[in-house]
């Protein structure tokens, strides 16, 4: 809608990675220069790794569009999580080499002459593993093994290794990975872009489309953008598609810092992070409540409660450990109520009991009890919902399976399903 509105060729800021958008940031630069040394060597690893969304498909899409194709055989696999065996059949599928009905030795035999043809054609072969965090640990060694393949004292298989931070982790502190660490020659982690970095990235893109200046942007407009996206390409292309589809939609040709604060409130009310759904209370309120609730008294049986009154009790919830994503959004959790540590009227000296000051019990506001326990009755049964909302898709996942499996989706061949 907005590409017609303003008179694009296209979406500038689809969400689908497309090398034809490429912007060479600083963090970028630094990436392809690893990778073009990694090229030269023609052996051992090369591991970028970078957050969600931080344009790691499409640096590997332009890399791939400046590869001579009649010098080096580039294939790009995209892994799920898989051990060793089947990353073998998915590598060997890549390359074309059949692999029904093969044993693994049988499977490694035909992997090694089908580079060994590639090699004598005068081509390098090159493997790009994206989604590496998750590999498991046979998978990886499988890689390795993989690369040990020579002709003539040259490896004849490169590999380069595409995660997100987590795989950094595994790939440099797991003990069995020792052999594939001593085989990485060069590393990268794909960093947000700067501040600077973020009007030249959208002008860029709207540049591909054939922007001519409608809308225009006011310089306070690129730093809201920033504060919000934070760096990262993905959040930005989806804030600034919203922008625009809001600019249309408005028949606006500026966009200011005022726009960019309204898109941005639309965004977090879409995804239900409005203040009446963070802080259905003060959360000075909420923590005050919660830390007199579990504070213990000098002299908990001291001071009897009054005849005419009930006394009052804790929600039995709040006695029991609450999981991290089960919990209200405070700033301040809630300690266990098990932690007090109360001593019985028999088991204190007689003196001490006498000599300790009677204290008046805190006193605890039902109210703030009360919407503090619906709280927590809401995240479970929202926790309910998702559970059953699970289990209905993967019912009819294998229902659909099950009847029909000629059409099933493949794990070893779609690469939808890999995604």
């Amino acid at each position: 809608m907005y590409d017609q509105f303003y008179g694009f060729t296209g979406r500038p800021f689809q969400l689908t990675p497309d090398p034809h958008f490429y912007f060479e940031s600083g963090t970028h630069r630094k990436a392809m220069s690893y990778l073009g040394y990694g090229l030269a060597q023609g052996e051992g690893f090369i591991v970028i790794t970078g957050d969600v969304g931080a344009g790691k498909t499409t640096l590997v899409g332009h890399l791939m569009n400046t590869i001579d194709p009649n010098r080096l055989t580039a294939v790009k696999l995209v892994s799920t999580q898989v051990e060793g065996d089947d990353l073998l059949r998915l590598v060997a599928e890549q390359f074309g080499v059949e692999w029904e009905g093969q044993s693994k030795a049988e499977l490694l035999r035909s992997i090694e002459q089908y580079l060994r043809e590639q090699a004598r054609a005068g081509k390098r072969t090159l493997l790009i593993v994206d989604e590496g965090q998750n590999l498991a640990i046979s998978a990886l060694e499988e890689l390795r093994m993989l690369s040990n393949f020579q002709l003539g004292g040259h490896s004849l298989l490169q590999i380069f290794l595409l995660g997100q931070p987590e795989f950094r982790q595994t790939l440099f502190h797991s003990p069995a990975l020792e052999q594939l660490r001593q085989r990485v020659i060069a590393t990268h982690h794909l960093d947000p872009m700067e501040p600077e970095e973020v009007e030249p990235y959208i002008l860029h893109r709207l540049g591909k489309v054939g922007w001519t200046g409608n809308p225009s942007f006011s310089p306070d407009a690129f730093e809201e953008i920033f504060d919000y996206s934070e760096g990262v390409p993905r959040k930005l292309n989806v804030l600034v598609s919203r922008l625009l589809l809001y600019g249309a939609v408005e028949q606006m040709h500026r966009i200011t810092a005022q726009n960019v604060r309204s898109v941005v409130t639309e965004i977090e009310a879409d995804r239900g992070l409005d203040a009446s759904t963070l802080a259905p209370l003060p959360v000075e309120a909420v923590v005050a409540a919660a830390a007199d609730a579990v504070a213990p008294t000098a002299t908990p049986f001291a001071v009897p409660a009054p005849a005419n009154e009930a006394p009052l009790e804790w929600p039995q919830r709040a006695a029991e450990p609450v999981a991290a994503d089960e919990r209200a959004p405070f700033t301040a959790p809630v300690e266990p109520a098990a932690q007090i540590i109360l001593t019985p009227p028999e088991l204190e000296e007689p003196e001490a009991a006498a000599d300790a000051p009677a204290e008046a019990a805190p006193a605890i506001d039902p109210e703030q009890l009360a919407a503090l326990q619906r709280q927590i009755v809401s995240l479970e049964e929202r926790l309910v919902e998702q559970d059953a909302a699970l289990r209905r898709v993967l019912d009819l996942l294998i229902e659909w399976v099950e009847r029909d499996p000629e059409n099933a989706p493949n794990p070893a061949t779609s690469r939808t399903w890999a995604a």
